[in-house]
């Protein structure tokens, strides 16, 4: 670990409480110069670090800025390897080069801006700095190619879930990856996996979860008429990313060692969007209308055709009309 991460770990440890230069230095084992350095590196991303004679270094007890640090104070799984970048390509992409590096289970990374980010579909994600979470987790489960569907269930009932205890509002789920409140699409999700042609099983999955937390400041593009934010407008003294971020990976890995038994079956199902509505179903270049029925224990969605045939659909995309707050 350099020695920024190290006396950024001990400000966030102690929020709002000075610390000298001799004293990190101590607690540090390295010299006062090594942390003059660190402390100038970490202003220079951002942290608000502040600096009074005779007193030393203070981060700002109201900080929002997203770090391994700030995360780590509300995880509560043991083994998770947690890095935080301030822009990255994509956390999927990084992560899929990372595993096909021999990279082992548990790694999580976190950007604060994704310049090609990347949904279903072969669709863009929105990800403009600073007003959202990008997150990526590296899982290598024992798990056959057609059950990954329950990595991409299991998360969007974990981010649904940390949603609604974190920021009080009620989260929606879109069969079957998008997450929405207030009748907006806040959450989108994207698992992607290698597969083990010997075993037929995955070789490794990367569930990566991109959340809208507060409007850009320009609002969302004009051609994303149903994106929305958790917040109306960012909290105050809040660590509201760092708090979800723990919170997703919480209740995700919670689920996580018991994929099969589907644990959060009735959680995703109770906070179905589609259920009882009148659905655009896609498929290729096709679309047809249906009525959602259901949700079967493999998450597939039970739909009755416009020609009264009920079948369930495994894969593929559906799209509701929601009304108007």
């Amino acid at each position: 670990m350099q020695v920024k991460d190290r006396v950024l770990a001990q400000l966030e440890a102690h929020r709002g409480t000075y610390f000298s230069g001799e004293a990190l230095a101590q607690r540090l084992q390295v010299s006062r110069n090594a942390v003059w350095k660190a402390i100038s590196q970490l202003r220079e991303s951002g942290y608000p670090i502040a600096a009074l004679p005779r007193r030393g270094y203070c981060l700002d007890a109201d900080s929002a800025l997203l770090s391994a640090q700030s995360i780590a104070r509300y995880i509560t799984v043991p083994g998770l390897r947690l890095e935080v970048r301030q822009q990255v390509t994509s956390t999927n992409t990084l992560l899929r080069q990372r595993a096909d590096e021999g990279e082992a289970e548990g790694l999580v990374l976190a950007a604060v801006e994704q310049t090609a980010g990347r949904g279903r579909r072969g669709h863009s994600f929105f990800s403009p700095p600073d007003t959202g979470l990008y997150l990526s987790v590296l899982l290598r489960p024992q798990l056959s190619a057609q059950d990954a569907l329950l990595l991409t269930t299991c998360a969007a009932a974990a981010v649904a879930l940390a949603i609604e205890a974190c920021a009080g509002v009620d989260a929606q789920i879109k069969w079957v990856n998008d997450v929405f409140c207030r009748g907006k699409k806040v959450c989108g999700i994207l698992t992607e996996a290698a597969l083990d042609l010997e075993s037929g099983g995955l070789q490794y999955a990367i569930v990566g979860m991109g959340v809208n937390l507060f409007p850009p400041p320009a609002g969302f593009p004009q051609d994303l008429p149903e994106a929305g934010a958790v917040y109306d407008r960012r909290p105050q003294g809040l660590e509201s990313r760092s708090q979800l971020a723990g919170e997703i990976l919480n209740r995700f890995f919670a689920f996580y060692p018991h994929l099969e038994a589907r644990p959060f079956f009735q959680d995703y199902r109770a906070r179905s969007l589609v259920l009882g509505r009148e659905v655009t179903i896609l498929e290729g270049t096709e679309t047809r209308t249906a009525l959602a029925l259901d949700l079967n224990r493999d998450f597939s969605l039970q739909v009755r055709e416009a020609d009264g045939r009920e079948h369930a659909l495994s894969s593929g995309e559906v799209r509701v009309k929601l009304p108007q707050p």
